[in-house]
């Protein structure tokens, strides 16, 4: 018997009073288990999806369903299965941390004497322990962000929902926040899906993708599948000594000199870096480092939105 799956939208639209089409027709599932990417340039439907699946919104046609629970017919039901983390601070600001899990916990029927250990655990992966008779309003932002993500897990729910979860966040506590999500998912086999600008912690987490453009599905695949169609990388290299001239390779795509010490090299599928490295050593050019002027996805993404805002303006210039 085929796995029910942790999410089933289909037919999904949303059309606001203004007459704006929010949503086109969408249909997506999302597998039990792992990670899955939910991105989209600003506008293009995400939020309105995310708040159709926390109740918020009513849709205007389609259906959704949370580990085959019927999300419009049996709210009450399907909502235990799912915790999401909203971008917008949502909890009362003079609570104190640890009382905002324990309330929360109480609205799905959770004493307090299950809710208090479940609560001290949280707090403690999170960073949030010693704080946790702090009123809300006096952490840090990035301490609130933390305490969205222990409150969405304190009913221990199937499917959890980070919307830009660490958005302003320092780059250390994002690596530590990913530590603690990837340890939820495997221990407690939590389906995440993920919205997020940074994309780099895409590719590096999840291991499906859905990008949403204007209100509809463009890509639904794999992450290695997705990424196998890049055939163009640009690559920068930091120089030690100034480059005085323009480098000229027949066997690279694109060479670009923003300044003296800096090259950026693009390349083609099956082109080599080694021709340049070769040319760099005969005029005693040291290379200090060498990096992706853009991870691989975001690459993709952008030629995306790129190739989607040309068709527009191509419509729009035939009348159509």
């Amino acid at each position: 018997m085929a796995e029910v799956p942790a999410l089933q939208i289909e037919h999904l639209s949303k059309t606001y009073a203004n007459g704006f089409s929010a949503l086109k027709n969408v249909s997506l599932t999302v597998p039990q288990g792992g990670f899955f990417a939910l991105l989209g340039p600003n506008g293009a439907g995400k939020s309105t999806m995310i708040g159709i699946i926390s109740s918020l919104f009513k849709p205007t046609e389609g259906s959704v369903h949370i580990f085959g629970t019927d999300l419009l017919k049996n709210p009450g039901v399907a909502k235990q299965y799912l915790g999401v983390v909203p971008q917008e601070f949502n909890f009362n600001q003079f609570e104190k941390v640890e009382d905002i899990l324990i309330i929360q916990a109480g609205y799905f029927g959770i004493p307090a004497s299950e809710a208090r250990p479940r609560a001290k655990r949280l707090l403690t992966a999170l960073g949030l322990w010693d704080k946790r008779n702090t009123k809300s309003r006096e952490l840090s932002g990035g301490m609130k962000r933390r305490l969205m993500i222990a409150r969405a897990l304190i009913h221990k729910p199937k499917l959890l929902i980070l919307d830009e979860p660490t958005a302003g966040v320092d780059i250390e506590l994002r690596r530590s926040m990913w530590e603690f999500m990837q340890q939820i998912n495997i221990e407690e086999n939590t389906t995440i899906i993920l919205t997020t600008h940074y994309l780099e912690e895409a590719e590096q987490l999840c291991k499906r993708i859905a990008i949403l453009d204007q209100g509809e599905i463009r890509i639904n695949t794999e992450m290695k599948d997705l990424l196998a169609q890049l055939s163009v990388e640009t690559f920068v290299f930091d120089l030690v000594q100034p480059l005085t001239q323009k480098l000229v390779i027949d066997k690279v795509t694109e060479i670009n000199q923003p300044d003296d010490l800096t090259l950026e090299v693009t390349l083609t599928e099956g082109e080599s870096l080694n021709c340049v490295f070769e040319q760099l050593n005969e005029l005693n050019i040291e290379v200090a480092s060498m990096r992706n002027k853009a991870n691989r996805l975001e690459e993709l993404f952008m030629r995306l939105v790129d190739q989607n805002i040309h068709g527009q303006n191509s419509m729009k210039e035939a009348g159509l």
